[in-house]
């Protein structure tokens, strides 16, 4: 006889349901982008430049790769060193930690509209940059930073002290025992942030429409104004002649989620079977 109380069961249930919406929710998104959007991919959609004709989205996907590539590259260090700090170098339960925790979930919360207007104050208007690639990734990596640290510190606490005591038994210091134990055995947990990260980068528009600007164009510096594709797909679903295309726009940015996903999971299992 079962010992499940009925609130357990009802709770047990109610988790069933929502992973069951969650889940057919998901495929039916998916069925109607790839159903909309795959019978109108064509070989102009690809060609190098865009023009009103073709509507190319080629510019817009070296422009995604670009900004997502950028954008980590500002983002992640900052975010990995700030965890390290916090967990490794702070005591734990100091006001510090809660200050900058505070500040990072303040952060979280914030929409990207807000992000967006505060790029354009600050890194297009204030400093000059324009309407530019670097603008939108400087914005773009102050949106991901909250997301970098927090998984980042997780994971870095669950990392078992024996790791650390072992290190220092054996003589090593601080900083040789957070780079060559610490923090190799928190790479999957790091990934699994960066993988967050980089969906949050490849869906964001509001934030790049008052940064990084909506020419469809391959940017051939920093401060070059680029469209994304998720930028891309906003423009051609406000023109009433471009709705399929956008549709294949969408196709293919699932494409680059799922690849760019891939290739993160593969890096974090070659990171465990290294460590």
């Amino acid at each position: 006889m079962s010992n499940k109380k009925p609130v357990d069961i009802i709770l047990l249930g109610l988790t069933y349901v929502f992973a069951a919406i969650t889940l057919i929710s998901l495929l039916f998104i998916i069925f109607h982008v790839l159903v909309n959007g795959i019978p109108y991919l064509s070989l102009s959609l690809f060609e190098r430049n865009f023009t009103s004709q073709n509507v190319s989205m080629f510019p817009s996907i070296v422009s995604t790769v670009i900004m997502v590539l950028l954008t980590l590259t500002i983002a992640v260090p900052l975010g990995i060193f700030t965890s390290i700090f916090l967990v490794e170098y702070v005591k734990r339960g100091s006001k510090l930690v809660i200050l900058i925790r505070s500040a990072a979930e303040m952060l979280a919360g914030i929409p990207s509209v807000v992000y967006g207007l505060f790029g354009m104050l600050l890194f297009v208007e204030f400093l000059g940059f324009g309407w530019s690639l670097i603008a939108g990734s400087l914005t773009l990596s102050i949106m991901i930073l909250p997301v970098v640290i927090r998984t980042t510190e997780e994971s870095l606490k669950s990392v078992s002290d024996g790791y650390r005591e072992s290190g220092y038994a054996l003589g090593a210091g601080k900083l040789r025992v957070v780079f060559k134990l610490v923090l190799p055995s928190a790479v999957p947990g790091i990934f699994a942030g960066v993988i967050l990260a980089v969906g949050r980068i490849i869906g964001e528009s509001a934030a790049l429409i008052f940064t990084a600007g909506t020419v469809p164009q391959i940017p051939d510096s920093l401060s070059s104004s680029v469209r994304t594709l998720s930028v891309h797909m906003w423009a051609l679903s406000g023109e009433a002649f471009h709705t399929g295309e956008a549709y294949a726009t969408a196709v293919v940015l699932l494409l680059i989620v799922l690849i760019m996903n891939t290739i993160s999971a593969v890096i974090a299992r070659l990171f465990m079977a290294n460590s």
